[in-house]
């Protein structure tokens, strides 16, 4: 395997740069540049030169060896001035030695992988960590990165193991005196495998991860001129949407993404619903109506009562003649002019949130962890009397939740995983 190197940190010009050299030949390498390199784990200034002897920078040089490293393998960290000419010459003096390559975007992270440093789900958490945006998404992404999913699904297989050890000495040593095998045992074990069963669908059936990175969606639903697109823009402190006293201005959906007290959504203003025969007119409001049945949350702005039970249900322009009083069945009212009622429909809004999002301290699995642990469960649910095919229900089972950790990843799969990584990384 090539040795590879990469910077690290960010791209210069920065106060430090991180050039990261990680293979068999690593310490090879530093040396061709450094010399005498530090003892392992201690950092020590030294002088860079390139192969013809001239100084390239005065660098910290600290060196790891392999397998106790972040790749499993030798690596050496170079801490440079941070200039973009001092790093284009140290990575030239690198590449002119035997055996070393630029690294691949995500390539130390898949030699850790390769190497069993981490497994997939902690690999697919430090993706997601180098992506987020809000504070629940990088809580999130920390908890896979630590292997908090790891640790559940590693559990999950040991379990596995235990019922499949009972069931097969159950086959293999019936005659033994210190096997049990009679139906009290069989349904012992049935028991234990339906106990799992329902701790996996506890986990599945908890606020998905998505909800996080693609961001709740808030749509906001009522007739022509109720007041829809007034609330996106004061709920997004923009202009996003025309508003004006013309009816039927808003003709299709209008999304508005906003970060608020770090939780992502996604504020949808909609065509106003209204019976037409206008064609385009027609589509707008059966978009309307789509987003509406699609959504997480609705608020609701018309005098009638909302087509969803769980609409938050809203007296929306309170502030003009005639509306001041709050009619019964309503949530809140919403004014212009008061900047307090946004701040309590935002609070209802954070309260319907926080049920809908994973908690910090759960575990939230991504939508194809999940899918691969409802069938892990699918090969738990056996009702039948056969040991020996409630034995094979407990394989399948076993090998389809170490797909979750990637035991079984392709090429492809690990491709476009690591391709969301930067170089360096």
């Amino acid at each position: 395997m090539k040795t590879i190197f990469a910077v690290s940190s960010g791209r210069p010009p920065a106060a430090i740069a991180v050039v990261r050299i990680s293979g068999p030949n690593a310490f090879a390498a530093a040396q061709a540049l450094a010399g005498p390199l530090p003892a392992p784990r201690h950092a020590s200034l030294r002088g860079l030169r390139d192969a013809g002897g001239a100084l390239l920078d005065r660098a910290l040089v600290i060196v790891f060896p392999g397998p106790n490293t972040a790749t499993g393998e030798d690596l050496v960290e170079l801490h440079c001035h941070g200039g973009r000419a001092v790093i284009a010459a140290v990575e030239q003096a690198l590449s002119a030695v035997a055996g070393l390559r630029p690294a691949e975007p995500g390539e130390f992270t898949r030699r850790a992988l390769t190497n069993g440093r981490i497994d997939l789900t902690e690999a697919e958490g430090l993706a997601d960590l180098l992506e987020a945006e809000t504070e629940g998404q990088r809580v999130a992404a920390m908890t896979a990165a630590e292997g908090r999913v790891s640790q559940a699904v590693r559990g999950w297989m040991d379990s596995v193991a235990m019922l499949s050890a009972r069931i097969e000495a159950m086959l293999d040593f019936a005659d033994e005196d210190d096997v049990a095998s009679d139906s009290a045992a069989f349904e012992a074990i049935v028991a234990g495998v339906s106990a799992l069963a329902g701790e996996i669908e506890t986990v599945i059936a908890a606020p998905p991860v998505e909800r996080l990175k693609d961001g709740l969606r808030v749509v906001i639903g009522g007739p022509p001129n109720s007041g829809k697109s007034t609330l996106l823009n004061l709920l997004g402190e923009r202009d996003a949407a025309i508003v004006s006293p013309i009816s039927g201005t808003t003709r299709d959906r209008i999304e508005l993404p906003v970060t608020r007290d770090g939780v992502a959504y996604v504020l949808t203003d909609t065509a106003g619903l209204i019976d037409t025969q206008d064609p385009i007119e027609a589509i707008g409001v059966t978009r309307a109506e789509d987003a509406l049945a699609a959504a997480d949350i609705v608020l609701w702005l018309a005098d009638t009562p909302p087509p969803r039970a769980d609409a938050i249900w809203i007296h929306a322009r309170a502030d003009l003649p005639g509306r001041g009083a709050i009619p019964q069945g309503r949530a809140l009212a919403i004014a212009q002019t008061d900047r307090g009622s946004l701040d309590r429909l935002w609070a209802a809004l954070h309260a319907r949130a926080a049920a809908m999002l994973p908690r910090s301290d759960a575990i939230a699995l991504k939508a194809h962890q999940r899918r691969q642990c409802a069938l892990a469960v699918e090969a738990l649910h056996y009702a039948g009397s056969d040991a020996l095919i409630l034995a094979e229900h407990l394989r399948q089972a076993r090998a389809i939740l170490a797909g979750v950790l990637g035991l079984d990843a392709t090429g492809e799969m690990l491709d476009a995983l690591f391709g969301r990584f930067c170089i360096g990384k």
